[in-house]
């Protein structure tokens, strides 16, 4: 099955559904709220199961190891004073690649012809009968045979849909993300305080992206000189945070809350499919956000290419993602949880557990523990002619 489809939001989802959808034959169009695209964010991982998404959407053999670099954050780990409650393994390929997160979308955006995407487009109507789904927006009304709503954690797509919906639930923590340019090599590694936690990855030669999260008791604190609150609050980490930090440009540091989405009872409804944060936002605790996405885009390019109408196969793509989502979501939001809002015995329990496990054992053990996550494999999409 073929037909048009127009995906509200150009993020990472919205693009990684247009690719998948082209591959599979169906004519597609973007629509994106913001005039220009910036950078969201600094820098994300991709566990195996997100890579192995990447590569169904067709984007070149090595096109996303080509945008990232390997990087051994869950594998080491740390106190703020450099002791190491967990090292990586001397041999072996680190599980994650590290992007910054403006290469990942311009990877996708290539996969796409230049008029696909549409900016400074913002929907504000959707309605839908059996045969078609009809959205105004600020340029003009479009019909579609098929609606995917892409459009973030703040989705109009999703507020249309289920008006009475509980919007973005604050989890009791703020993130500071930078990007530091810098020659200093790294592997990537976590560095666990009270309260609060250091990640590092590298995401480019000479490019390093961190982030800190730390306990915070309400939502929208901002500070005239956000790189110093970041050097407040862990001053005398151990090298090479301030390293980095030193390398950092102002410009280059974001302050972020943590918000996620509680549950909704589907992702579709008639011919319209959320995917991404516009379905099922989560804290970044298990490294998961934008690689659901991905997976969505594909299961969705599937299940349209393997059921003879839309709704069919949106019955069919809610059947397989919301439960994996969710479930990915509540324990994203519980590990999150364990590290910000741990007291200091439950901290020092966690620190001294992790330190006392060997290292050849955590090696068995992390498979076993992140296998349902990171073991998925995606289904084949069809290579069907994309549209000119």
């Amino acid at each position: 099955m073929t037909g048009h489809a127009i995906v509200i939001g150009g993020g990472i989802g919205g693009l990684a559904a247009a690719v998948a959808l082209r591959r599979t034959g169906w004519q597609v169009n973007v629509l994106e709220r913001v005039s220009a695209f910036a950078e969201v964010g600094a820098g994300l991982s991709q566990s195996p199961n997100a890579m192995r998404a990447l590569a169904a959407l067709g984007l070149g053999e090595q096109g996303p190891r080509q945008v990232s670099m390997p990087t051994w954050a869950t594998h080491t780990m740390r106190l703020p004073s450099g002791r190491h409650l967990m090292r990586a393994p001397a041999q072996g390929d680190p599980p994650l690649r590290a992007f910054r997160r403006s290469a990942l979308h311009r990877l996708l955006r290539q996969a796409l012809p230049e008029d696909v995407v549409r900016t400074g487009i913002e929907v504000t109507g959707l309605t839908q009968d059996a045969e078609k789904v009809t959205i105004t927006h600020t340029a003009d009304r479009q019909e579609a045979d098929l609606v995917i709503g892409a459009d973030g954690i703040h989705s109009v797509t999703r507020r249309l849909l289920w008006p009475h919906a509980p919007g973005p639930r604050f989890l009791g923590y703020t993130a500071w993300l930078g990007l530091a340019d810098t020659p200093i090599a790294v592997s990537g590694s976590m560095t666990m305080g009270r309260g609060r936690y250091f990640l590092i990855h590298p995401v480019a030669p000479g490019q390093v992206y961190w982030a800190l999260g730390t306990a915070a008791d309400q939502p929208g604190v901002r500070f005239d000189d956000e790189l110093e609150q970041v050097r407040r609050r862990i001053d005398g980490w151990h090298d090479p945070i301030a390293t980095l930090l030193k390398a950092t440009p102002p410009e280059q540091v974001r302050h972020i809350d943590i918000h996620d989405l509680p549950d909704l009872p589907s992702f579709t409804s008639g011919r319209v499919a959320l995917l991404g944060d516009a379905a099922h936002a989560m804290s970044p605790d298990r490294g998961q956000g934008a690689g659901q996405s991905i997976e969505d885009a594909v299961v969705l390019a599937a299940a349209l290419a393997t059921h003879g109408t839309v709704p069919e196969a949106l019955t069919a793509y809610d059947a397989q993602r919301r439960p994996r989502t969710q479930t990915t979501a509540r324990n994203a939001r519980q590990a999150g949880s364990q590290v910000i809002h741990a007291g200091p015995v439950a901290h020092i329990l966690t620190a001294l557990a992790l330190r006392l496990t060997p290292s050849a054992l955590w090696e068995r053990l992390a498979p076993r523990a992140l296998g349902p996550l990171w073991d998925w494999v995606p289904p084949t999409l069809p290579d069907g002619a994309a549209p000119k």
